[in-house]
């Protein structure tokens, strides 16, 4: 069903002003999916002629795209993309700083904490004391990251786990905002064997102190990187500071395409956005700001790797990790972080005239207004 954008408009108009517990019958939903498949056709259009302007693209195994070395390519994204997956940890339930893309938006004091003195690893408990165990039964992964939320608020605490995972010979990565890393917790860190440290330089707006952090991390720890989803703001920041930037030697630049769950969507709303295969929402800028930033990087040789870790890419990143855990045949964790479309979301795109459909058609007889029964 190609439906028209007039058509969408006057639906999703309609979707959005029902009770949120009115289940829609099957063929309301077939006009959601169709509205959706209408946009994502539109997107994927305009994503197409950003990329074919990128002259040195490269894909890793057709999983995702970046330009750049190859050698600088992150290891724990390899990790996360080819290898046995990427094991989350969490530990820290605080941050210091509050960012409007943050997953956990308006909720940060209310973050549970993962308890005294304990890691959660693969969704269980465990004390540092228990690691002997768990590496002697079970098969080591890749790959292990550090999440949740900032670890640098209590970056002490980190340091004996971080020693028995490079005893183990397991690719360790972790994230930061940057703001409380020093020389000497930086230090501490290479010394306890992180192999890679990636700033989220947008939660700052690319501010000197963890512009500085960066450049001090590449003296300690063998990989740091930046990764930061892509928003007009970070955009700007990075570019009134490319050059200094790009002086810290940093490794890779993972361009991250913000998706919103109930928490952050709010934020952006009024901005156009798609679904990505039922999943995902995101603002289109994103993923184009990416591009943008992918061509500039390879026309300008930059001695970064500049990752499009997109929608798609977390799309195959779920494909992988299942299918290294032997579930069944396309099996996937990609999911929505909704219960229900936020179909209030989707009305301005349909709303916005320069934003149009490849190919429209009529409603089909039987889903017309006054035809749904």
């Amino acid at each position: 069903m190609k439906i028209s954008k007039k058509d969408a408009l006057m639906w999703f108009s309609f979707f959005a002003q029902l009770p949120e517990e009115e289940e829609l019958m099957p063929k309301q939903v077939e006009l959601v999916y169709a509205t959706f498949a209408q946009i994502e056709d539109a997107v994927d259009a305009r994503n197409a002629k950003l990329l074919a302007e990128i002259k040195g693209l490269k894909t890793l195994d057709g999983r995702t795209y970046f330009v750049g070395p190859e050698e600088k390519f992150s290891r724990g994204c390899r990790s996360c993309l080819t290898g046995t997956g990427l094991t989350a940890i969490r530990k820290t339930n605080k941050c210091n700083i509050k960012c409007k893309f943050c997953y956990n938006y308006g909720e940060l004091d209310a973050c549970m904490p993962v308890g005294e003195g304990m890691w959660e690893i693969g969704g269980t408990k465990f004390y540092e004391r228990d690691l002997d165990l768990l590496l002697s039964v079970q098969d080591k992964p890749t790959g292990i990251s550090y999440v949740y939320l900032e670890p640098f608020m209590e970056i002490e605490k980190y340091y004996g786990i971080i020693k028995k995972f490079h005893e183990a010979g397991i690719h360790q990565h972790m994230y930061t905002n940057g703001t409380l890393a020093t020389e000497e917790n930086l230090k501490a860190l290479g010394e306890a064997g992180l192999d890679e440290l990636r700033f989220n330089l947008g939660a700052t707006n690319a501010s000197d102190k963890v512009i500085e952090a960066i450049a001090i991390a590449k003296k300690y720890i063998k990989y740091v990187g930046i990764e930061t989803p892509m928003t007009p703001e970070y955009f700007a920041a990075f570019m009134e500071k490319k050059e200094r930037i790009l002086a810290t030697g940093v490794d890779f630049m993972n361009c991250a395409e913000l998706h919103l769950n109930n928490n952050n969507i709010w934020n952006y709303f009024g901005e156009n956005m798609y679904i990505y295969r039922h999943g995902y929402i995101s603002p289109i800028w994103s993923r184009e700001l990416t591009f943008k930033l992918m061509k500039m990087a390879d026309e300008e040789g930059w001695n970064v790797a500049v990752h499009d870790c997109a929608n798609r890419t977390k799309f195959a990143r779920g494909l992988n990790l299942k299918s290294k855990e032997g579930a069944w045949f396309g099996a996937s964790d990609y999911c929505s972080e909704f219960t229900r479309p936020p179909f209030e979301a989707f009305l301005p795109i349909l709303k916005d005239e320069s934003f149009q459909f490849l190919e429209e058609e009529e409603l089909p007889e039987g889903y017309r207004p006054g035809e749904l029964y």
